[in-house]
């Protein structure tokens, strides 16, 4: 698995940008969905999908997109695998708070030693989620889906545990932090809004109103 071991950072960047954006649509990304994430520009895509793509770890035609190869797909599983598990060695032992971790597993992630992230694993306890919900893939690529919905597809009177967040950034995990909503919260939703689509709910044992966009970034089971 020493794929990434002849990768720079910034092909490490753009293998898990594309990564992300094929988790999210089954069909080949553009470079302008790439430049975007990467607040870039489209030549610089362009130019770095031709080194990825003579690296053999993506598939790339110019003006059709872009798709990871399995050995491209692999490699990108092995950097995510490494953020997320950075970011639970900082919330779990290090008591980092979950908004505040991204930024620092994104520079953990490019460490390169392979034993390291193992053992780091098996410390850890071999853990199948981040604090953020998302899958952490194993040594082998393998991940574990979770079944889940967001919580704005949910009705009035249902009930769920919250088992993830869409949207991973500091200003809405410091949101829900203010709200008491976190991991393995139980939400009941009491009234759904029909004007606005905002929800009433009642989450440790006190009811707050939260708007479509919080409900649309909120996973529950």
């Amino acid at each position: 698995m020493l794929i990434s071991n002849q990768m720079t950072f910034s092909e490490e960047n753009y293998l898990k940008t594309i990564y992300h954006l094929t988790s999210v649509s089954d069909a080949d990304i553009s470079t302008n969905a790439i430049a975007e994430k990467m607040e870039t520009k489209a030549s610089s895509v362009t130019d770095m999908l031709k080194k990825l793509s003579e690296k053999d770890l993506v598939n790339y035609v110019k003006y059709q997109g872009v798709s990871l190869t399995d050995k491209g797909k692999l490699a990108a599983k092995m950097i995510v695998r490494k953020h997320r598990l950075w970011e639970c060695f900082l919330v779990e032992k290090l008591d980092f708070s979950w908004d505040e971790v991204h930024d620092i597993a994104e520079q953990l992630e490019h460490i390169k030693s392979e034993k390291l992230i193992n053992k780091l694993d098996d410390f850890l306890g071999n853990p199948t989620e981040d604090p953020h919900g998302d899958p952490i893939p194993d040594a082998n690529g393998r991940i574990i889906k979770v079944e889940k919905q967001l919580l704005s597809e949910f009705e009035k009177n249902q009930i769920g545990i919250c088992v993830g967040v869409k949207d991973t950034s500091s200003d809405f995990l410091k949101y829900l932090d203010k709200q008491e909503i976190a991991l393995g919260s139980q939400i009941e939703i009491i009234e759904k809004e029909s004007f606005d689509s905002s929800f009433r709910i009642r989450v440790r044992n006190k009811e707050i109103t939260i708007s479509n966009k919080i409900a649309s970034n909120l996973y529950i089971k």
